[in-house]
Order: C-alpha cells, then structure tokens, then sequence
C-alpha cells in the first residue's frame, strides 16, 4: 500500500507538461528492448529510454532516464510512460517495485542469450506494443538469419576453433573476464570459437595464473573511450597477458557493446562481424 502511495505522491509532484499525449508513450529500458522497438517501425512511440539503449542514432534524442541497473523513480516517472518496456534484470529492486506500484503497465522482456531468446525478445515486445504480426515477420527473419550466421563461423571455424578470452576490464592490471553463462560467452560459441574460460559463471576477476592457464588465441573486448580504454601494447604487456598465444600475436578484437553483447535484432550481424574478425582478421 505504501508503495502505491508513494507512487502516487511522486506522479503527482510531476509538472503536467510532461504528460505524453496519444500512443506517444513507451519507455524503454534496456538496448536491445530499445532496438526492437525501431525495428519494428514504433519508436515514434517511445517518449524515453534508458542509458543503455544508444542504438539506432535517433534513439540519442529521446529523454535519457538513467541507466537500468540504477534507476530511480523520480527519474523514470518524470517523462510520464503510459508503458514501461524493460530487458529482465533493470534495478534497484526497490524502484522497480515503486514502478509496478504506479498503476503503469511494467512488461519485462525475459533475456536468453540464444537464438531462441532473441527470438522470444522480439515477440515479447511485439505483443506488449498489440504489433504482433509484425514482430512474427522480424522474429522469422531474425531467427533465419542468425541460424545462416552460425552455420557460416562452424565452417569457416572448421575443426580447429579459436580460444576467445572476453576481457570486460583491466582496472589496476586486474583481469576482470568472462565464465560461462554470459552474454560473452554465447557470442564467442555463436562466432564457432570457444570461451577460453569455464571454471566459473558470470563476469569475475582473474589470476594472473589462471589467465595464463586459459591459454587464449585472440582477447575480446568491448571498443570502449575514456577511463575504460586500454591501448592494445598496455593490454599485452600485463603479465598475465602477455603469457598468452593471443599476445605471441597480437591478436585483440574490439566490438561495439550493444552490439556485441546486446542479443536483439543486429546480433547476426555482430556474429559474422566477429567471426570474421577472428578467422579472417
């Protein structure tokens, strides 16, 4: 019950000015929930979306609510969504019930990091937006071209595929990388390669042993600027890289993050992008 008033409180604090007129009223939270909309001819429809979504270019201008893991419901509520569209795991928990509490529709789209999963991703979207036909055609051609883009890196792979390494950061010279169960992981196996890591699940800091112990062909990285960015002679001279045949050659692949990571309508293309990349490069 307090939820709901607060919910309330903080809806009715809002200047009337942000009320979002006609069908003009999604919010999407999450890149790849962001990307289905577009591609699915309704961001006409979005009145904001959350920091993560920086794809298709236009998406730039709407209303950025803040990033999805660290929402607040000041900041969700203030563009005034008539529909909330979310990628499972946006957060704190704490504001996600105020949302649920708001008398809005909350849709959370499950997250799969398979063929399947895009595929239920889009469906999800589609029948939240009451477009499902149109998500039926894009879930179809999606779903066709991902299984060409998989058949493509198992041949060119052959029967020797590469060891990948996904390096999410280097912060202090600690190897922060990739288990099993990830995002990372389902694009490296998508890509006909191996993840060069399966003693744990999720994103976690590596020895420097064990990091040589995975003996990678090629590290895998997201192309990130600023504090995050590690030029390819400071990546390979860490110890515990520079020990590995992927620094004997120096072979390091940067991708865009969404892109590479974010399971939604252009994953195909990241997948024959990084097969290419790691076969061809």
């Amino acid at each position: 019950m307090w939820l709901r008033t607060l919910a309330r409180l903080l809806i009715a604090a809002l200047p009337t000015t942000t009320v979002a007129e006609g069908d003009k009223n999604v919010l999407a939270i999450g890149g790849s929930v962001t990307e289905i909309i577009y591609a699915l001819g309704e961001g006409d429809r979005l009145i904001g979306r959350d920091s993560t979504s920086s794809y298709p270019p236009e998406a730039a201008s709407l209303p950025d609510v803040g990033y999805m893991r660290a929402l607040a419901p000041e900041g969700v509520l203030s563009v005034r969504p008539g529909m909330i569209i979310s990628e499972d795991g946006a957060g704190p928990p704490e504001t996600i019930e105020v949302l649920q509490a708001a008398d809005i529709p909350f849709i959370t789209v499950p997250g799969s990091y398979s063929v399947e999963g895009i595929v239920q991703k889009i469906l999800t979207v589609g029948e939240a937006l009451d477009v499902e036909a149109a998500s039926i055609a894009l879930a179809s051609d999606v779903r066709m071209k991902l299984q060409e883009a998989e058949a493509a890196a198992d041949a060119l792979a052959g029967e020797t595929p590469k060891r990948v390494l996904f390096v999410l950061s280097t912060q202090d010279g600690r190897i922060m990388a990739s288990g099993t169960n990830t995002a990372a992981s389902s694009i490296i196996e998508m890509a006909g390669s191996v993840n060069a890591v399966t003693g744990f699940e999720g994103y976690k800091p590596m020895s420097d042993e064990a990091v040589i112990a995975a003996a990678p062909d090629v590290i895998l990285m997201m192309d990130r600027r600023g504090d995050h960015f590690v030029a390819n002679e400071d990546l390979f001279a860490l110890p515990a890289i520079a020990a590995t045949p992927a620094a004997q050659t120096q072979s390091v692949v940067r991708m865009n993050g969404l892109y590479l990571l974010g399971f939604g309508p252009r994953t195909a293309d990241a997948v024959l992008e990084l097969t290419t990349s790691l076969y061809k490069g």
